[in-house]
């Protein structure tokens, strides 16, 4: 097999493995590499309706990453809703979720009485659930989950960027779970106490 075979069978690959990514983010990056080496692929073989396909392809991908990138801090993006620990929708949300959340936070029992939960949209998409318990002047993060498709993206930062929302639960401080999957808090101004993170408000 020569190298052009290995590019054109390695071009195919990727573009089905993209397509195969739950995460937004990830499969138009993916995509974007498979058509660019495509588009290498059919120009050395002179099959330009292909070379044209995987060009236009290739532009689309380049247009959503932009554009995914452009969004993914910007608040204007996203919104957050507070809702009530009985909200049908949110236990909806969770039940839908569970099986992903308990890999993610194993800890997480269900909405306490008394919490606080918020959801995270873009648009009319829910994108991810933080759940906020306030305990000893400190709120307590029972869950902040991201679904799947926002996964690179860390929809929960609008709660915390969002400071009147926090002041409404008279709290000094935010605090983490411990052993959480992937923690993000460390770029957004929470520091490392033992195996949780902390926010000072």
């Amino acid at each position: 097999m020569g190298w052009l075979d290995v590019l054109g069978w390695g071009g195919s690959a990727l573009l089905v493995f993209s397509l195969l990514q739950a995460r937004v983010l990830r499969f138009r990056a993916l995509n974007l590499v498979a058509c660019l080496v495509l588009v290498t692929f059919n120009a050395f073989l002179g099959i330009w309706p292909m070379v044209a396909m995987n060009i236009v392809l290739s532009a689309i991908n380049i247009w959503f990453l932009v554009r995914l990138l452009r969004d993914r801090h910007d608040a204007a993006a996203f919104s957050v809703l507070q809702v009530r620990p009985s909200d049908a929708y949110l236990l909806h949300v969770l039940k839908v979720h569970g099986a992903d959340i308990a890999r993610h936070q194993p800890g997480f029992a269900g909405v306490p009485v008394g919490s606080t939960p918020y959801l995270i949209q873009k648009a009319d998409e829910t994108v991810g659930v933080v759940v906020l318990r306030v305990q000893d002047g400190a709120a307590q993060v029972d869950l902040d989950y991201v679904t799947p498709r926002f996964r690179d993206f860390s929809p929960g930062e609008f709660v915390w960027r969002q400071s009147e929302l926090l002041r409404r639960l008279e709290v000094d401080r935010v605090v983490t779970p411990p052993g959480m999957v992937d923690p993000y808090y460390g770029k957004l101004g929470f520091h490392r106490e033992d195996d949780h993170y902390v926010l000072d408000l």
